[in-house]
This record gives structure tokens, sequence and C-alpha cells, in this order.
């Protein structure tokens, strides 16, 4: 088609941004749209859609979308028509209603509780959206086509899903009966550009002292355990230490959902599995972590500690596969050592409590908490380190502490990440092995 024609039609050669692509249809606008769709896949063969790559096959869709609606004279403008293109083109090749905030880099989560109601958070806060479904069955062909790429199902029979994007965003949906306002989906945006330890340093995240302590704990294979709430920052923290460890290393990922983004060369990466519709086939996380000690791996690393595999982990910390990474969802640095307390009684093995602290205080050697704050900003809050056991308690250093100092006028909290005063007993193992960080890092 020429460059003339495409003027006169109104084809938009890319996609434009997101802000015109949200606004809710007008009724004209839908019933136009519905009209289009009907016949696009009448003149198009969806299938031929896969042998070509993706950018040509949204480029023929708008092509043949636009002479549609020249051809039918449709009553509308022509910013309306290139609106009605982007929604079909988006419903054919995307995720519909969804799409134009899956391609907006500032929004963070999107939470769609049904139908009528789709929420994003952008810099750490919740914002309702103007984006809406057709009906609750629009929203569940979305969701049905989300998990079905994955090799995954939802049904009524299995209401609730795991399941990620292909850039790797991380997504949970509900359904009815357990979903009683209709069908809920829940994506955490894949961070498309990764962040490094200098975006760490520039937002005040970390200091130049901790960043330090951190590459040479990672690098001297100690054992860490990332704390923190739901969207504190863990992963982003794993995926940023997992970026110290050598390139010369063999790395065995373990995740219920694949969002690790390790650079190195040498990585294998596994994944759970659900069980089929018959109740079986079921990999879990154990069975993972079991399976990756007979994979001659110099790292191990779990994207989450989230029940009986603790045990597996702590063992292969204690045998040999040191200087792995995990996390754990916990409140304090304290409380994340007894969730990995808890999760070992899962297995339901007769466990002494001082064995099990025993064996957890010389698995784990430094444990980093990271927190969400009410300002939205995600923030290290505490690095200590475990030192050993004191009768049946096990013993904990603080070696940096975020220091609140109050609240600033426009909401933001205000503090530093500062020294305790503490020398870590693990100072001399990272100068032995090169990593000589002075003294003077963890003054006050």
């Amino acid at each position: 088609m020429s460059s003339t024609l495409k003027n006169r039609l109104g084809i938009v050669e890319s996609i434009a941004g997101p802000a015109d692509r949200i606004r809710p249809m007008t009724p004209l606008e839908v019933e136009w749209k519905q009209r289009i769709n009907d016949k696009l896949l009448q003149v198009l063969d969806l299938s031929l859609l896969n042998s070509v790559a993706a950018e040509q096959a949204r480029t023929q869709i708008r092509e043949i979308s636009m002479r549609l609606l020249v051809e039918a004279a449709a009553p509308l403008s022509l910013g309306q028509r290139q609106f009605i293109v982007r929604r079909i083109e988006d419903e054919v090749m995307g995720h519909g209603p969804l799409e134009p905030l899956l391609v907006d880099p500032t929004v963070s989560d999107i939470l769609v509780n049904g139908a009528e109601q789709v929420y994003v958070e952008r810099h750490g806060k919740l914002e309702r959206t103007e984006v809406r479904f057709n009906d609750d069955q629009h929203l569940l062909n979305v969701i049905d086509r989300i998990v079905s790429a994955v090799g995954r199902r939802i049904d009524e029979s299995s209401p609730m899903v795991d399941a990620r994007l292909a850039d790797g965003s991380r997504v949970n949906a509900i359904i009815p009966p357990l979903a009683l306002n209709g069908p809920v989906l829940s994506i955490r945006r894949f961070a498309v550009e990764l962040l490094g330890v200098d975006d760490l340093l520039n937002i005040g995240t970390l200091t130049r002292a901790v960043a330090d302590v951190l590459h040479g704990v990672v690098a001297a294979r100690l054992n860490v355990l990332i704390s923190g709430g739901t969207g504190a920052g863990k992963t982003t923290l794993l995926n940023i230490m997992s970026g110290f460890i050598p390139k010369d290393e063999r790395i065995v990922t373990i995740e219920d959902s694949a969002e690790l983004q390790l650079q190195q060369p040498h990585v294998v990466r596994l994944e759970t599995r659900p069980p089929n519709i018959e109740g079986r086939g079921e990999v879990t996380q154990r069975d993972l972590v079991r399976n990756s000690l007979r994979m001659r791996p110099d790292r191990i690393v779990i994207g989450e500690v989230r029940g009986a595999e603790a045990l597996d982990m702590l063992q292969a910390m204690n045998t040999g596969h040191d200087g792995s990474l995990t996390t754990v969802h916990a409140n304090t640095p304290r409380d994340a050592l007894g969730r990995v307390e808890n999760m070992v009684s899962m297995t339901g093995l007769p466990f002494p409590t001082k064995a099990l602290r025993a064996q957890i205080a010389s698995a784990i050697h430094v444990v980093v908490q990271v927190e969400r704050s009410e300002d939205g900003k995600r923030r290290l809050t505490s690095v200590q380190e475990i030192n050993g056991m004191e009768g049946d308690i096990i013993t904990m250093s603080e070696i940096f502490t975020f220091r609140r100092t109050g609240v600033d006028e426009q909401g933001q909290v205000l503090g530093s990440l500062v020294p305790t005063g503490v020398v870590p007993g693990f100072h001399k193992r990272l100068s032995v092995r090169g990593y000589n960080i002075p003294t003077t890092a963890f003054r006050p």
C-alpha cells in the first residue's frame, strides 16, 4: 500500500502512546469495533499470522481494519477510526484493553477487579484507570489467552492459576465461583530495563558502603536470605545481587514463575509445574531443589522459598553449595528466620527446635531486609549477620540500618541507611578472598 493511500486512510505505522488508548469506548465505537472485528475474522486467516513477524502481522491487521472502515463508510472521525483500529489490533495480537497498560513504562502493577474496575500502581501508589472490558466473558478470554500461552489452564475445576507473560511479568488469576465479583487478574510488571547498583545508589536505596559489602558477600560465597513484604523489591534486589556472581560459575535458578533476569552466560532456569486436570504431573520447588543438587551447580538461586523446599535449601547450603541466594516474605530479619523454621516444619519431620535453629544459623550467613514505605518508595532497611547460637536462640548482629527521621510536607519518608558500628564476622572472610572493605565503612 502506498504512503499516500496510507495517509489518506489514516493508517498509523507504529503504535501510539498509551494515553490515547486507555479512554473508554463510546457506544458507537463499540458497535463499529465489533462490526469490523467480525469482518476482519472473515477476510483474514489468523493461522497465517503465526508464520510472520509480530510487527508485520500488526501492520496487516491495521491496514485491513482501516480499509474495512473506509469501505463501510463508518460515521466516525479519523481519530475515532485510528482508536478503533488500535483496539482491534490489541484484541487480536495482544491482551485486549490491557495492552496500553502493558506498554506504559510507568505502570508496575495492573490489578483487574472484574470487567468494570482496573487499577494500576505508579510510583508506589494505586490509581484507578478508565480501562474497561466488555463483560466478564471478555475478561475471561484474555485470562485464558495468558495462561494457555504458558501451558496452564483455568476453569471451574481449577479456578486459580499463576502464570507469566512473554516478557516475564508475573500473573495471578482467580475466577468465579471463588471470586464473587467476577474474574480477578493481577499482573506484576516485569522490568524491561534492568536496574543496576548505580540505579539503586541514585535513588537512595543503597549507599556505596552497603553496595560494596553486598558485592563482597556474594563474591565470597556467603549464603544470603532477602526478606521483605509483598512488592517490597525482593526480586529486584535478588537480580542485582545475582549480578555479583562471577561469570565463570554455573548457576541454577528455581522459581514458581520464572522472572529472574540473570546476565551470566552459564545459567540453567528451572520452573515448577502445576498438576494436570487429573491431578497428576505436579513438580514442586522441593522436587527442583533436590534435582538441582545433581546438576553440578556452583550457585543455587531460589526465587522464593514458601514451603517444604526450605529444608532442602538449608541442607544444600550446609553441604557445600555455598553462595546460594533466595527470598522470603517477612517483616523483619528475625521474622524471616522464624518463617524458614515454620516452613521446614511443613515437611512433617520431627526436628528438635534447637537442632533446626542450629542448622539455620549454620546455613544462612546474611539477612537483607527490604521494605516499601508509605510514600511508595522501596528501601533497603537492614543488613544483619547471623553469628550463631546462644542456647536455643539464633544470635544476629545488625550491620546497617535505615534510621528514619520523619516525613516531609510531600509525605516523603526522611532518613538514611547508616552503619551501626558493628564490624561483621565475615569481614575477614571477605579480606582473604580479595575483597578489602575498610573498617571505616562500618563506622557510624
